[in-house]
């Protein structure tokens, strides 16, 4: 039997940069909704652009923990840092990904998520807090 995880024990969630691309934001918005919501006792998030630029502690961070990346388009800037850094990987998922799932979602507005891309961000904070939870053992 798998323990539940301790308060030390935190998944990091890590979503894309993506700025005006309405991909990155439904990134983040997902990223948002697992760290606040669905899973906030067992996650935590952090900046993509403190890790990029070499911060220390986000560094120490992303190799003493598992990461699970959510990245907007096919580039994965999110998931090729946290490997650059020497991160523990333990997940990634891209938003392309989801919207193949999801044709039917057209997502336009980039500064405020219209209902399409809000729902494909809560499909995609619900695979998310699914990957958490299997990593850290819980069902």
């Amino acid at each position: 039997m798998k323990m539940k995880a301790t308060s030390q024990e935190k998944v990091v969630v890590i979503p894309c940069s993506g700025i005006g691309k309405a991909f990155g934001s439904i990134s983040r918005d997902a990223v948002y909704e697992v760290t606040e919501n669905l899973r906030k006792d067992t996650t935590q998030t952090l900046c993509l652009a403190l890790l990029v630029s070499g911060d220390e502690e986000s560094l120490q961070l992303v190799r003493n923990s598992k990461c699970i990346t959510v990245d907007g388009c096919p580039l994965q800037c999110a998931q090729k840092n946290v490997s650059l850094a020497g991160g523990n990987l333990a997940g990634s998922l891209r938003v392309v990904d989801a919207y193949k799932d999801n044709r039917q979602l057209k997502p336009k507005s980039v500064t405020f998520l219209d209902s399409d891309g809000q729902q494909m961000a809560l499909a995609i904070a619900e695979k998310v807090a699914e990957k958490v939870d299997d990593l850290l053992g819980e069902h």
